[in-house]
């Protein structure tokens, strides 16, 4: 199992993206973020745009929708090209069918679990999934710390990976950095989303490096 590094342009200049994409060139995947303003309180962007990041991106798009009727939305932007498009559980009902409808357009389909919400009911629905978003935060706004309660979720996710034998990737997003990314691999994560770690960083490409090369160092 590889760490894989998902820089989040939440974090880049966005009256410059394409160029900001080619900063992030090193990287596994670029995570973006589709926020609609009602399941969370931001408000990001939307199909046109990223329809238009796939068309310049270097690399794939991790498209994380933290959107109302999560099964509406995700089909079309696995579509328009997407890589891989995570729904929230919460604002999903009926996760399975669309996981398998992502799974059926070629992408590999995600789901994200809020702080607040905890992993047990879903253990059973691993099997369905590409990836499992824990969120070290609360979703909506960057640059917030790290939360370590989160880490229970973590292990607990891994661990029932790991028993009924499935190739999931298990995705942080939020507050991760130099100091917080070994405590995510440790506990089983292998998908870091970082965005003012690598975006704040003079080089992007040189601390992608760094973060994976730490993640990987505690993966295990």
């Amino acid at each position: 199992m590889d760490a894989l590094i998902h820089p989040s342009i939440l974090s880049a200049d966005f009256a410059n993206l394409a160029a900001e994409l080619e900063r992030v060139a090193d990287a596994d995947m670029v995570h973006v973020d589709v926020m609609d303003a009602h399941f969370v309180p931001n408000l990001t962007l939307g199909l046109p745009v990223v329809e238009r990041l796939v068309a310049v991106s270097p690399r794939p798009l991790d498209v994380h929708l933290m959107v109302t009727d999560a099964d509406r939305w995700a089909p079309p932007y696995a579509e328009l090209g997407a890589a891989s498009v995570t729904i929230h559980a919460e604002a999903s009902q009926a996760p399975i069918r669309t996981a398998r409808e992502l799974r059926r357009l070629g992408v590999r389909a995600g789901l994200a679990l809020r702080p607040a919400t905890p992993v047990e009911p879903f253990l059973p629905l691993l099997a369905e999934i590409d990836m499992l978003l824990v969120m070290t935060v609360e979703p909506g706004f960057g640059g917030q710390s790290f939360l370590d309660s989160m880490l229970p979720k973590i292990r607990t996710a891994r661990q029932a990976i790991r028993e009924q034998d499935l190739d999931v990737w298990i995705q942080v997003d939020g507050g991760v950095s130099e100091e917080t990314v070994a405590r995510a691999a440790e506990a089983g994560a292998n998908v870091m989303v970082a965005g003012s770690a690598v975006y704040g960083a003079s080089d992007a490409g040189a601390e992608i490096a760094r973060l994976r090369k730490l993640a990987g160092a505690h993966l295990h």
